[in-house]
């Protein structure tokens, strides 16, 4: 029997092919809600309470003119509000639906840890200007969840120095809060430049290296800090 010819591959027509308005696609939709770059990263820092325009450009660096505009945009668009306190600036503050994007946020931070920053695939140096402050409290995002299922402790990181201060880290059974403010009853407590402190953190300085020079000290129980995180791969460490 002889063979069919082959035939030639059909080419769509072009009137088939609809325009992405026409699709059903929950991923596009979404993202043209919160796609835009600097969405979610505002709502990520107002979700822990109200700041204002300055705080805000301290946080994320945003530039004054691109940051006006953005918040602007979320203000008109029910993400975040004014809130009124008799300042001259009243500061802004996430709305009941901008906090339904809370768990997008984290799901996207911890993407990043598990596949970026565990790749290595960044150079720390980009971070050498990052504040002690931004550092811990990304530390929830940065949770190694098996490790700190069953754990119960309770730390303090006493920082000195330019961007110091004092905060308590609170891991309770897979779940960690940062807040600022000295720790009642600490396990552990680490005391160190705030300087040092962003260094160790972003892989720059090993902690016991740090800890031998005195640099770096710690008080109380034998439980670690790093034990419960996941690290930024120091450059030049074998992974």
């Amino acid at each position: 029997m002889p063979a069919s010819p082959a035939t030639a591959p059909t080419r769509p027509d072009a009137a088939s092919i609809p325009t992405p308005l026409q699709v059903f696609d929950p991923v596009a939709r979404a993202l043209e809600l919160v796609g835009d770059r600097w969405t979610l990263v505002l709502v990520r820092h107002l979700l822990s309470g109200p700041k204002g325009f300055q705080e805000l450009r301290r946080r994320t660096g945003i530039a004054p003119r691109v940051l006006s505009g953005r918040l602007r945009k979320l203000v008109q668009e029910g993400w975040v509000t004014r809130v009124e306190d008799g300042a001259t600036r009243s500061p802004y503050a996430v709305t009941d639906k901008g906090r339904t994007l809370e768990p997008i946020i984290a799901a996207a931070a911890r993407w990043w840890v598990h596949h970026a920053m565990e790749d290595g695939g960044f150079d720390t140096s980009e971070f050498t200007e990052t504040s002690a402050q931004s550092i811990l409290e990304s530390l929830p995002f940065l949770l190694r969840e098996d490790r700190a299922a069953k754990a119960r402790v309770t730390f303090e990181i006493r920082l000195e120095g330019e961007g110091g201060g004092v905060w308590t880290v609170q891991i309770d059974r897979g779940a960690c809060t940062v807040t600022p403010g000295f720790a009642e009853g600490a396990d552990v407590r680490y005391t160190a430049p705030a300087q040092v402190w962003c260094a160790v953190a972003v892989g720059r300085i090993d902690p016991r290296e740090a800890r031998k020079r005195g640099a770096l000290k710690k008080e109380g129980g034998r439980a670690a800090l790093d034990d419960y995180f996941h690290q930024i791969p120091r450059r030049g460490a074998a992974r």
